[in-house]
């Protein structure tokens, strides 16, 4: 009878399994000789790595001097903050880390920005454009436009048939497009003036080059000044009374391409007026006293046979009906050019659906008022007639408001919130016969654009390149600048580049991008205007 064989046990090891005790002078020496032999094996890897990256280091460093180094990037400036101290300053903070590993990286000829947080680079990135591709398009000299997408169900209702009510807080993308390509109207004013302020009147036709190749110039227009200088003008600025008291002041055009007229449902005419660029002009801009409008209206009162109550006389600044009643030596009113050529165009293209469009900066946008007050009493009432006019200034009492009004003529005044030409004439609280604004009004402010400095200076506000830029970002009252605006800020560069933000002024100048071209002043009774350059 066989038997199982006993199982056995493996031999434990005491000292293996157990836990060591600080008594058995085994145990000691065995972890004693353990940890040596890991410090030495920690120690030996280490100190290779150390020597081999110090080696290639040493040999990098070497290398870079016998070769002259390209200059480093310049940093972009960042936004200055006054008010929030700069972090890094903080004993708490990575300063000293910053500071050693910055210098570092400089001797290896790298930017210390891709390699540690900034505070500053986050700021920059904040108010900075998506991308560089972005910010290098809205840096060039063309302007990438919306998509022209048809209007012609609705032109009525953009052209003021209904006083925009629903289209302009939130402003209407359309309403937008629309606002920018008039306002590129009245640019263009300027361009043409500019470049050769001193041709003669109508015997010489005036070369306009148009932002839109659907229309064509028909006419171009005279505006003559009946202000006469004081003769201690001619000691003090003799150059000034060189100065020719007629100039050219704007044009009508009028579209003729089949395409566009169906996109925007009726055949326009535009009339395009500058604003104040001659001394003359400027002399007209201080005559602020009020002045009847008709002719028949200031004979009725100078011969005190009127028996109408004080504020009923409709009556506009004296120097803008100067400008635009006053015949030249050698060309008719800037009122009787107007007047003929509509009338002749209407006539012309009779039986079309047919609109009036008057556009005006600054000086221009009082004149385009005073046309289409006259025109509106002139023209059919089927053609409607609508002004949209950019940092113009009071033009009129009352009782002006009210008749145009009253003739269905349609007002829509672009304002920028801190420009004081919109609040000029008429400083002071209203009278029964003081100045009031006509039409409505869509209210832009320079502070909301991420682009110009929140000080911007008065020329900035009143500038057409930066009313036409904030349109462009406009969405609605208190809200943030439009992130997709697609207008160029090259002109915004070249005409206002002291009131650019220095972080896209820097970056322009990274970029290698040359600014618009700029028109030199003329010394020949001419003044600089706000908006000179095209």
């Amino acid at each position: 009878m066989s038997t199982a064989p006993r199982h056995v046990s493996p031999v434990r090891n005491p000292l293996r399994h157990r836990p060591s005790s600080p008594l058995n002078p085994l145990a000691a020496r065995l972890n004693a000789a353990a940890h040596i032999h890991a410090t030495a094996a920690t120690a030996i890897t280490s100190g290779v790595s150390t020597r081999t990256h110090l080696s290639n280091l040493d040999r990098l460093l070497q290398k870079k001097q016998l070769v002259a180094p390209p200059p480093p990037p310049q940093p972009v400036p960042d936004p200055v903050v006054e008010d929030d101290p700069d972090p890094r300053d903080s004993p708490f903070s990575f300063s000293v880390f910053h500071r050693t590993g910055s210098c570092l990286l400089n001797a290896l000829n790298l930017p210390s920005a891709l390699f540690l947080p900034s505070s500053s680079t986050q700021q920059a990135e904040e108010i900075s454009p998506r991308s560089l591709s972005h910010l290098r398009r809205l840096l060039s000299n063309s302007n990438r436009q919306s998509p022209r997408g048809t209007i012609a169900p609705k032109w009525r209702q953009y052209h003021g048939a209904v006083d925009w009510d629903g289209l302009l807080d939130p402003l209407d993308h359309d309403l937008r497009r629309e606002l920018i390509r008039y306002g590129e109207f009245a640019q263009a004013t300027y361009h043409a003036f500019h470049s050769n302020p001193t041709a003669a009147p109508p015997d010489r036709p005036r070369a306009v080059v148009l932002p839109d190749r659907s229309f064509r110039v028909t006419r171009n227009l005279f505006a003559t000044a009946s202000v006469e200088l004081p003769p201690w003008v001619d000691t003090v600025a003799p150059w000034m009374m060189t100065a020719t008291p007629t100039s050219w002041v704007g044009y009508v055009a009028v579209c003729d391409n089949e395409r566009e007229i169906q996109r925007m449902g009726r055949r326009d005419i535009v009339i395009a007026l500058r604003g104040t660029s001659t001394c003359l002009e400027w002399a007209e801009n201080f005559r602020t006293w009020l002045v009847p409008i008709d002719d028949e209206e200031e004979e009725s009162l100078e011969g005190e046979q009127t028996e109408k109550p004080r504020g009923a006389v409709p009556k506009v600044e004296c120097g803008f009906r100067s400008l635009y009643k006053t015949v030249g030596a050698d060309a008719p009113s800037l009122s009787s050019m107007v007047a003929e050529e509509v009338q002749r165009l209407t006539e012309q293209y009779a039986g079309e659906e047919l609109s009036i469009t008057v556009v005006g900066h600054s000086l221009g946008a009082a004149l385009a008022v005073l046309v289409a007050d006259e025109l509106a009493a002139s023209v059919s009432p089927h053609v409607p007639t609508a002004v949209f006019s950019f940092g113009g200034p009071r033009v009129g009492n009352q009782a002006f408001a009210d008749r145009v009004e009253r003739r269905a003529v349609k007002v829509l005044r672009v304002v920028n919130a801190h420009d004081l030409v919109t609040r000029v004439p008429g400083v002071l609280p209203a009278r029964a016969d003081g100045y009031a604004h006509v039409g409505r009004e869509l209210r832009v402010d320079n502070r909301m654009s991420p682009y110009l400095r929140p000080d911007a200076d008065a020329a900035c506000c009143h500038d057409l390149e930066a009313y036409l830029h904030l349109v462009d970002g406009f969405m609605a009252t208190n809200c943030p600048f439009r992130s997709d605006a697609k207008r160029s800020l090259a002109r915004l560069l070249s005409q206002q580049g002291t009131n650019v933000k220095e972080l896209y002024v820097s970056k322009a100048r990274d970029l290698r991008l040359r600014p618009a071209g700029s028109f030199a002043r003329c010394n020949s009774g001419q003044l600089p205007s706000p908006s000179s350059t095209y």
